[in-house]
């Protein structure tokens, strides 16, 4: 990298972070500012990302080991589908440090020189602007382009970047694609974003399902609104992606006490609660379950076939014969 490419790349950052109206205008010119102000980085700081040594790695692992487990067939699909272009692939903990990676074997080397490996770590707080660490900051998908990193020594880099929140909605990891290669155009980048943003999406749902192994899983959709809402055996919900949580106001306290999955649904919208209508619901589950035959219907529910009639016909339910 020539000393007039690392000069005039420090110079427009630091123009940047002295215009006090910047950080209004760009989410890009606000973490640069972040990484001057707040964290006191120098863009021409040449230094190596930090490293954890082997246990604080392995700790590391350890605290985000749910999401890890649920993560590994995403991660091989993802590489497969972006490895071919010279990219990596980084799962990060929360705090932006890499605990597993995918990798050629042939970019090794180069990727471990740029400190895209385990162990390095990728705060913002630490390395300024880049994908892992202003993702995390900002918990969003992006992707920081070359010469969009705070430190001149990253402006080779490209990185593309989702969050990933746990079983309880709490940002847990994330998950990076990078690249070094100076031929990734925008065409790439958006091709990877999506990819990204889908394996991202199907590790949260993988870890939301071995959270609530015995849970009904719904995806619950409403326009704009969706998510994924864990169901026990008596429609009560019991746990929510944070889609859900977003999408329909839950909470840890409201997810704490019982919570009827219609109201969840329906909020707004009358329901019923009486005993005449659960009991007529129950029939017409019973009854679907038996493909309409009353008498299997009567077994499942512990009742004679001529108590399970005079109950249809109470209703105006009618199964077939």
């Amino acid at each position: 990298m020539s000393e007039a490419h690392t000069q005039g790349h420090a110079d427009r950052v630091m123009a940047v972070v002295s215009d006090p109206s910047a950080p209004a205008r760009s989410a890009l010119a606000a973490s640069w500012v972040r990484s001057a102000a707040l964290y006191g980085l120098d863009p021409e700081e040449t230094r190596s990302p930090q490293t954890l040594t082997e246990s604080e790695l392995r700790q590391a692992r350890e605290q985000v080991e749910p999401v890890l487990h649920a993560a590994q067939a995403s991660l091989d699909r993802l590489f497969l589908t972006v490895g071919a272009s010279g990219c990596c692939v980084l799962f990060t903990d929360r705090n932006g440090v890499p605990v597993d990676r995918r990798g050629a074997a042939a970019d090794d080397a180069t990727f471990h020189r740029w400190g895209l490996w385990p162990g390095a770590v990728w705060s913002e707080a630490a390395e300024g602007t880049n994908g892992i660490g202003t993702c995390l900051a900002e918990e969003r998908a992006l992707t920081i382009h070359r010469d969009q990193h705070f430190h001149t020594r990253n402006t080779g880099l490209s990185c593309t970047v989702a969050p990933i929140y746990d079983s309880q909605g709490r940002l847990a990891a994330a998950l990076d694609v990078s690249s070094a290669r100076v031929d990734f155009n925008e065409g790439m980048v958006s091709l990877i974003a999506a990819a990204v943003a889908d394996a991202a999406q199907r590790i949260e749902a993988e870890t939301f399902r071995r959270a609530f192994p015995h849970a009904r899983l719904l995806l619950a959709s409403d326009g704009e609104r969706g998510g994924l809402l864990a169901v026990d055996r008596d429609d009560l919900v019991i746990g929510a992606t944070r889609r859900a949580r977003l999408a329909y106001g839950l909470t840890d306290a409201s997810l704490a006490a019982p919570l009827p999955v219609d109201t969840v649904l329906f909020a707004g919208r009358e329901t019923s609660d009486n005993l005449r209508d659960a009991e007529r619901a129950g029939l017409q589950r019973a009854l679907a379950r038996a493909a309409g035959n009353v008498s299997a219907a009567a077994r499942a529910l512990g009742v004679s076939r001529a108590t399970l009639h005079r109950k249809l016909a109470r209703f105006g339910l009618r199964g077939r014969h």
